[in-house]
C-alpha cells in the first residue's frame, strides 16, 4: 500500500529534503543533487534525493566530512527554522551524521585530543563491519562528548545557512511541494535567480 501524506506532512518533507540540498549547495557552491522527489516510495521512504555522483572520490578531508555532517543535519534544521518543531523524519540522518562524526574522531585521527591514535577498530569488515572501541571508559566518555560537540556545531552551521537563505528555502520548498520533483538544474536556477524585492 502507498503511504498517503497529509498536506502538512508533504510540506514538512519538502522543506526537509530542500534543507539537506540547500545546506550542501551553500557549502560547496555546486549543484548538490540530480533530483529530489517527495512522492512516497513503496519502500516507506517519504522522499528521495538523488545525490550528484562526484566521480572517483575516495579521500575526504576534514572539512568535507564536516560539510557532510552539516548536510545530514540540514533536514532537521529546516524543520526547526520553518516549523519550530521537529519530527521523526530525521532518524536516518541522525544515524549517518553520528557515524561520520564518530569515525572522524576514533578512526580517521581527525581530533586534536587523540591525534593519530585509533580509538576504534573495525572488526570483521565483511560481516557488516562492527567496530569495537579500544580505550578506557574515560576516553569513551570523552569521545562521546566530542561526537556530540562536532554534530552540534555542524547542526548550528546548517541552521545558520538556512536562516540566511530563508527566502530561497521557501521558494525551493514551494516548488518541490507543488511539482513533487525538482531537478538539480531547476534547483540551481531558483537558487541563483536574483532575489525579488
Amino acid at each position: 500500500k502507498n503511504a498517503i501524506l497529509t498536506d502538512q506532512e508533504k510540506k514538512i518533507v519538502a522543506y526537509h529534503e530542500i534543507g539537506h540540498a540547500l545546506v550542501a549547495a551553500k557549502q560547496t557552491n555546486s549543484a548538490p543533487v540530480q533530483k529530489i522527489t517527495i512522492i512516497p516510495r513503496t519502500s516507506g521512504a517519504l522522499g528521495y534525493t538523488m545525490q550528484v555522483d562526484e566521480g572517483n572520490h575516495y579521500l575526504m578531508n576534514k572539512e568535507e566530512i564536516e560539510n557532510k555532517i552539516a548536510t545530514f543535519t540540514g533536514g532537521r534544521a529546516a524543520e526547526e527554522v520553518v516549523f519550530g518543531s521537529i519530527t521523526t523524519g530525521a532518524s536516518n540522518d541522525i544515524e549517518q551524521a553520528t557515524k561520520l562524526a564518530r569515525a572522524m574522531i576514533t578512526r580517521y585521527g581527525m581530533s586534536d585530543d587523540f591525534d593519530m591514535v585509533a580509538m576504534e577498530t573495525v572488526t570483521n569488515q565483511y560481516l557488516g563491519g562492527d567496530t569495537s572501541l579500544a580505550c578506557s571508559m574515560e576516553t569513551q566518555a570523552k569521545i562521546d562528548s566530542q561526537v556530540v560537540e562536532l554534530v552540534k556545531k555542524q547542526h548550528e552551521k546548517a541552521r545558520r545557512i538556512l536562516q540566511e537563505n530563508r527566502k530561497k528555502l521557501d521558494q525551493l520548498s514551494e516548488f518541490l511541494y507543488d511539482k513533487e520533483t525538482i531537478t538539480g538544474e531547476e534547483f540551481m536556477n531558483i537558487l541563483n535567480a536574483p532575489e525579488e524585492n
